[in-house]
């Protein structure tokens, strides 16, 4: 397995964030892809590669790519957003105050800078600081890269991507989350000739921004198991009920858990899953990975333990089709790195039983 990874991610480190009422520290941090770095180097998991290295091409293409998943106004808004806030004198993290209401007779983007902030967000857990541009931009490449890498006939490809994406909608940003790297990694292999993508998403939370992206498209069947929104984050969409919409009519599936679910409860949504990917006949499988259904993330609320990875990358092996693995959560951050290689080791490993 080949692993795509830039230095890039550091640059980004949010300051706070507000949980409980409060701004704590960020959960999300560049610890944790240095933690899942030192498991694969430590497990010899093969070659760790930057984007440039396998795909030159990459910096001249990925603002293209970017721009089918994402709106261009909010590629704007995103990359001049730190310009703008320093040079009004501000120092600290870039964290909205207001959002658009329901029921506003014309939702229209507003001049100041708070405004917009406020319109291309749909929660205060993704601030802005003088890195994030870069390291968002570095973190397209890395997922473009390992797709390409997957059409050039690799058959498991992991892209350690950070921020993760999968919040990430078609124009908003959000839990951690600014630009979508699993629907641009699914976009770039449409790109290059793929008919039908199966994007799975098994963080525990739900990949809303995924789905807003993918809705009404029939190109990319998108599936994700994760904790029921009716108590989780965040909170407003992942429900059972939500298959889509136009051309996309039953290509979006959730598979929505309580709170407590533990491998025998997550591993029956994964079976149903693979089996839709199967009748879906996709030419490659995307996987936004999230570990934050171990039973120790201080976020999350599935009972996942580390061996349990393994068998996760087992049952996805089973739908024995290219697969490139998208970083997506995982907090409990002296864990991610073993959780992390466990799936992987399983994904290139026959399973032992059925």
């Amino acid at each position: 397995m080949i692993t795509l990874y830039s230095e890039g991610h550091h640059q980004h480190h949010g300051q706070a964030e507000l949980k409980d009422g409060q701004l704590v520290p960020c959960f999300e941090k560049p610890a944790r892809a240095d933690m899942i770095l030192a498991q694969l180097r430590e497990a010899h998991l093969g070659a760790i590669k930057t984007p440039e290295e396998v795909y030159p091409e990459v910096q001249s293409h990925w603002q293209q790519t970017l721009a089918k998943v994402h709106s261009q106004d909010y590629i704007d808004f995103l990359a001049n957003a730190w310009r703008e806030w320093s040079a009004a004198g501000h120092q600290h993290d870039m964290l909205p105050l207001a959002w658009p209401p329901r029921r506003t007779t014309s939702i229209r983007i507003p001049d100041s800078l708070d405004g917009r902030l406020g319109y291309y967000s749909f929660d205060a857990g993704a601030p802005i600081n003088a890195g994030t541009w870069p390291a968002i931009t570095d973190t397209v490449q890395v997922a473009i890269a390992a797709a390409e890498l997957l059409h050039r006939q690799q058959s498991h490809v992991f892209a350690l991507t950070r921020p993760p994406g999968h919040h990430a909608g078609r124009d908003y940003m959000g839990g951690y989350c600014y630009f979508n790297n699993a629907a641009v990694a699914a976009q770039h292999l449409l790109d290059r000739g793929a008919q039908r993508i199966a994007l799975l998403d098994v963080d525990f939370h739900h990949g809303n921004g995924t789905q807003d992206i993918f809705y009404a498209r029939d190109d990319v069947l998108f599936q994700s198991i994760h904790g029921d929104p009716r108590a989780c984050y965040p909170g407003f969409t992942g429900y059972a009920d939500e298959t889509g919409e136009g051309p996309g009519k039953g290509f979006n599936q959730n598979y929505p858990l309580l709170p407590g679910s533990d491998w025998s409860e997550w591993s029956q949504a994964l079976a149903l899953s693979i089996i839709k990917i199967n009748h879906y006949a996709a030419d490659a499988l995307v996987l936004s990975l999230g570990v934050d259904t171990f039973e120790g993330d201080p976020i999350s609320h599935f009972k996942l333990k580390s061996e349990d990875y393994i068998k996760m990358g087992q049952r996805i092996a089973e739908a024995n089709i290219p697969v490139v693995v998208i970083m997506e959560g995982g907090y409990a951050v002296e864990e991610i790195g073993l959780n992390t290689r466990n799936l992987l080791i399983g994904l290139m490993t026959p399973p032992q039983e059925s």
